[in-house]
């Protein structure tokens, strides 16, 4: 008995999959010029050549540069973040899910141009507040509320001794970022294992804040 042929796509299906295509087809394009003249200095227009598309296209998907920049950031690290807010629920020791973490960063920012868009945030957040705010929404609230209860896990299976981790959680966080600013200053002087940074870091951390044996 013969296989039946797989069933053809409908005209509405088509449409989605080419806007979808699109749509990523302007973001990629937009990381492109942002990365390469700032927030400031990047234009509509020039999103739109680098993309063969013409300006206007690109009001079919974003309202404005503002729009297409928050969702920049949306699309590129609400991934990673949610990996973070996963890990919540991985029923393995907190320096264990924090060093696996480290590896996920490694790969999956520092290793791709996701990190350009940090890169940005940071030198440039300030003279841009509404598109900070968004950012901070979007990532650092997010990672810091995954990383406070991941540190309260800790606690109350006696892992580590206080809530240093709890009150800053940025103390987990800030080698991640070092390693984004290294690498966009530095990297081509004094190239930076990331990964074993933060590994590093994590094993001077817990040694402070871990429960002893006796």
């Amino acid at each position: 008995m013969s296989a039946r042929p797989a069933p053809r796509k409908g005209t509405k299906e088509k449409w989605a999959e080419r806007r979808a295509a699109r749509r990523e087809m302007i973001l990629a394009a937009a990381l492109d010029e942002f990365a390469e003249r700032g927030f400031e200095g990047a234009r509509l227009d020039d999103v739109a050549r680098r993309a063969g598309i013409a300006k206007g296209t690109i009001y079919l998907y974003f309202a404005d540069k503002e729009t297409l920049f928050q969702e920049l950031i949306r699309s590129a690290l609400s991934p990673f973040v949610a990996t973070i807010e996963v890990a919540r629920s991985i029923d393995l020791p907190l320096r264990i899910v924090c060093e696996r973490l480290a590896g996920a960063f490694a790969r999956e920012v520092l290793g791709t141009r996701r990190k350009d868009i940090v890169r940005l945030m940071i030198s440039e957040g300030r003279r841009f507040p509404k598109i900070a705010k968004f950012y901070y929404e979007e990532v650092p609230a997010r990672a810091f509320a995954a990383v406070r209860a991941l540190v309260r896990k800790g606690i109350e299976r006696g892992e580590i001794v206080d809530d240093t981790l709890e009150k800053f959680p940025q103390l987990i966080i800030a080698p991640g970022v070092v390693a984004i600013v290294w690498d966009g200053l530095f990297d081509k002087y004094e190239p930076l294992d990331a990964e074993a940074l933060l590994l590093a870091h994590f094993n001077l951390l817990f040694k402070a804040i871990e429960r002893r044996t006796p």
